[in-house]
């Protein structure tokens, strides 16, 4: 009998969220910490040499999640940004820490999808600017989501861009706790 190997399990759609249940929360502070400690060498300084990414903005920020399914349930998070307003300036919100897993980085509308629940609730708790510190490998995806450059910056020894998102491409979204699907991108 001749066996025929097992493609990989692709999961049909995603579902981008507010991380909100435990396993949820530490599955988001996990892939961060892959993603920028690990595999970009980012926080070296801290603990264990791999370093530690959580800082201030985690107490009151929100994690928002891209979750892989399995028969349409949840399965593991395989994305990640986090939101919060800026204390200092009313109306404005930032995202920072977007993070997808190495094997879903093929899959575009994963970045997309985290990017447009991050923005579209952010507009509907009141945001009137939203801002990002993007690294420059990824300006060109923010700029195809209409996003544009204010300013170029060098943080964490890598080159980043001061990014803003143009809030009429994002229309309010009132529920991300049920969030939004994305699809997988076509092989």
């Amino acid at each position: 009998m001749i066996f025929e190997p097992v493609p990989p399990y692709r999961p049909s759609h995603f579902r981008v969220r507010f991380a909100t249940s435990p396993w949820e929360l530490r599955a988001c502070a996990a892939l961060r910490r892959q993603v920028f400690c690990v595999e970009q060498g980012l926080f070296r300084d801290r603990a264990d040499g791999h370093g530690d990414d959580r800082d201030a903005i985690d107490a009151h920020a929100i994690p928002i999640c891209a979750l892989s399914t399995l028969a349409g349930d949840p399965d593991a998070v395989v994305g990640t940004v986090r939101i919060h307003a800026a204390a200092e300036t009313p109306g404005t919100w930032w995202g920072s820490r977007l993070a997808v897993a190495r094997p879903f980085r093929g899959t575009a509308s994963l970045g997309a999808g985290l990017i447009r629940l991050a923005v579209s609730s952010a507009h509907a708790r009141g945001c009137t600017r939203f801002l990002a510190h993007v690294q420059e490998p990824n300006v060109a995806l923010f700029e195809a989501l209409h996003w544009h450059a204010l300013a170029r910056l060098d943080l964490h020894g890598r080159p980043h861009r001061l990014m803003r998102a143009d809030l009429f491409a994002y229309p309010p979204l009132l529920d991300p706790g049920h969030g939004l699907v994305a699809l997988p991108r076509a092989a």
